[in-house]
């Protein structure tokens, strides 16, 4: 373990199915290994507190379905808007705070929907019901981007997020959502599944896939994330290319 020179705050909680306890200690070894002091917090009220915000170079949040008051909101963005990184996976960052346009606006990625493996009432009413394979496809930003530079499309059997997002996210990997004959939609939809975002002068890193400790502990994923982590952190001086540089 390295002297800690930076420091790392976790606010996670919502909802218990995406173990928010348990993926996060997951990954406090290797914070603590990279230099960071770790704070750990269960509400998004220490977002109000400036003067601390100011001292955090990451925060990563793991926090689903939950709610964030205006002052908290506020100061979430301020610190990030400053330069302090932000990270996350799955429901505890893409679907924190729905009620909150401007979170939503700065992360950049909404869950909508995960299909369910079968017509609903052939469900068991399980977590596992949301359970289907897909792949992981790099993007050609991926390829180069140094979260996810050297690793090859990967398949997983977990939730598949369909994403609501814009163009100023840089995609590094996305998910294509199949048609099968009981869904809504009529053509296969093409989501971000990994993504970086610039706010202000801060970075912002979200996975889609983390649904639980068993999908955070798949070998891609969690070099993935811990990648993301690094790169999100204020002062990593890692590039930050986007899909215009790329195509150029």
């Amino acid at each position: 373990m390295t002297d800690a020179t930076r420091r790392a705050l976790i606010v996670r909680g919502g909802w218990d199915g995406h173990e928010p306890v348990q993926t996060t200690e997951s990954f406090i070894p290797f914070l603590e290994a990279n230099g960071f002091e770790v704070r750990v917090e269960e509400s998004p009220a220490v977002y109000t507190d400036a003067e601390y915000m100011d001292t955090v170079d990451l925060l990563v949040q793991v926090n689903t379905m939950n709610s964030i008051e205006k002052d908290e909101m506020e100061g979430l963005d301020r610190a990030v808007r400053n330069g302090m990184g932000m990270a996350g996976w799955h429901g505890g960052i893409a679907d924190s705070y729905r009620n909150t346009a401007d979170y939503l606006h700065m992360i950049g990625g909404q869950f909508a929907h995960h299909a369910n493996k079968a017509p609903k009432d052939q469900l068991a009413g399980e977590q596992s019901d949301n359970y289907i394979p897909y792949t992981v496809h790099i993007t050609e930003l991926g390829k180069v981007h140094p979260i996810t530079q050297g690793i090859a499309d990967f398949d997983l059997v977990t939730e598949q997020y369909w994403v609501l997002s814009d163009e100023l996210n840089d995609v590094l990997a996305t998910t294509t959502q199949a048609v099968r004959p009981w869904d809504a939609w009529h053509r296969p939809v093409t989501a971000p599944a990994i993504w970086t975002r610039l706010w202000g002068d801060g970075r912002i890193f979200v996975s889609a896939p983390g649904h639980k400790l068993e999908v955070v502990d798949d070998p891609n994923v969690r070099t993935i994330i811990e990648r993301g982590l690094l790169w999100a952190a204020r002062g990593s001086g890692q590039p930050a290319p986007s899909a215009a540089e790329v195509a150029e």
